[in-house]
């Protein structure tokens, strides 16, 4: 999950958000002993890649802006709401890739076997 939190913090300073998944997967392809391994370290290491930025942030400004766009959606204006969905949305990416890394393994094992 360590792994998974810096590597995903350090590429998205210079690449798009979806670049957590490429770590997520990378990381479940090459360590992860198992998919639910795999998807909990993806779910945390995503999920507070984007949470503690978020969580800094908001708190640097109060609460203004995420109180504001927690009005754009269904979240009744609560700042620490929209703080925890942008964390389940990123854990959920993260541990969804981690897991699909680590099913690649898995897939690719027989095969490997086989053929030494």
């Amino acid at each position: 999950m360590l792994l998974i939190l810096v590597l995903a913090a350090a590429v998205q300073l210079d690449l798009p958000w979806w670049s957590l998944a490429v770590v997520a997967f990378g990381v479940g392809l090459l360590l992860a002993p198992s998919g639910w391994v795999a998807f909990g370290a993806g779910f945390g290491g995503a999920g507070l890649s984007w949470l503690l930025p978020a969580a800094w942030l908001s708190y640097q400004n109060e609460g203004l802006l995420a109180g504001r766009v927690a009005q754009l959606l269904p979240l009744g204006g609560s700042p620490v709401a929209l703080l925890l969905v942008t964390a389940l949305v990123a854990g959920l990416v993260g541990g969804m890739a981690a897991l699909a890394g680590t099913w690649l393994r898995q897939a690719l094992q027989p095969a490997l076997q086989r053929n030494q």
